[in-house]
């Protein structure tokens, strides 16, 4: 199951710091941005993955993260 987020994360170093507190929520899972993209998408690729919980460790981190259809 691949769940793709809109996020407002810009830079590089941002997004390794939330990779890493994203793998503990979900180890086994594959994760990436696509800061060049317009939206800043973040791909989670794991078997459950829950967005509800994706939004909510970003929004602790001072992001917005939202499910893009």
């Amino acid at each position: 199951m691949v769940e793709v987020f809109k996020t407002n994360v810009e830079e590089i170093a941002q997004s390794k710091i939330l990779i890493e507190k994203l793998y503990y929520h979900f180890p086994e899972s594959k994760i990436n941005f696509d800061l060049d993209d317009c939206d800043r998408i973040l791909r989670v690729e794991a078997d459950n993955v829950l967005p509800e919980t994706v939004i909510e460790l970003l929004h602790q981190n001072g992001y917005q993260a939202e499910v893009l259809l």
